[in-house]
């Protein structure tokens, strides 16, 4: 008996032994798995990105197409935003009669838009593309249509009180009727203007030479009225 004493210690030992290296073995392996399965996780989620975005457009132009014909903004501002955002063109969208005040479409491409009656004072428009477009009595006021493209739109008697155009091109735009009282004109280009009949151009700034006189040859008046 003392002598198998020894023995039973060492399978004992051993028995201990075993059982806390499976343990380690199965919580290395818990954490292994914990590893791979965020792993998959972050590979499906970046795998579902394209599907995940197209859902959002699809989501967005819902909200826009569904608000066409009502006023007010309709979600509209952030719907077009969002798709401005990630560069899809807004070609031929109809927003007319439209609240979108202060809305930020740098850069969109909106050839083609009707946008006509539609609230856009104070918006960022900086060099957005509106060449053709149905800008018809809308409001411009304070907005920043720097460098903006608005080859043969047309902007008849629409408010561009304090807007920025300069840079812009108004090569083939129609004005007639609108208003661009105190408008920054700065390096715009000019010629071939459709129509600038009874367009107000009282207290415009940095116009280039020889616009005034054209535009008053052709038409346009300068009254200062009420702001």
């Amino acid at each position: 008996m003392p002598i198998a004493m020894p023995f039973r210690a060492l399978e004992w030992s051993l028995q201990w032994s075993a059982y806390y290296l499976s343990r380690w073995v199965l919580l290395e392996v818990l954490e292994y798995l914990s590893v791979l399965s965020v792993l998959f996780a972050v590979i499906f989620y970046f795998a579902e990105s394209g599907d995940r975005r197209k859902q959002k457009h699809y989501q967005a132009w819902q909200v826009v197409n569904t608000a066409q014909g009502k006023g007010g903004s309709g979600g509209r501002i952030e719907a077009l935003q969002e798709l401005n955002l990630d560069h899809v063109p807004l070609v031929g969208v109809d927003a007319a009669g439209a609240f979108l005040q202060g809305i930020q479409l740098h850069r969109a491409n909106l050839f083609r838009a009707d946008l006509e009656a539609s609230d856009l004072r104070d918006s960022n428009l900086e060099a957005v593309d509106l060449e053709y477009a149905n800008l018809k009595s809308a409001n411009f006021r304070q907005a920043n249509l720097s460098g903006a493209k608005l080859q043969g739109a047309d902007l008849s008697e629409a408010d561009l009180v304090n807007a920025d155009l300069h840079g812009a091109d108004l090569r083939g735009t129609s004005l007639e009727n609108a208003d661009l009282r105190n408008v920054d004109l700065a390096g715009v280009q000019w010629t071939d203007i459709k129509n600038i009949e009874n367009t107000n151009i009282h207290g415009m700034r940095n116009a280039p030479e020889g616009f005034a006189a054209w535009a008053i040859q052709h038409h346009a008046v300068s009254v200062a009225g009420e702001e």
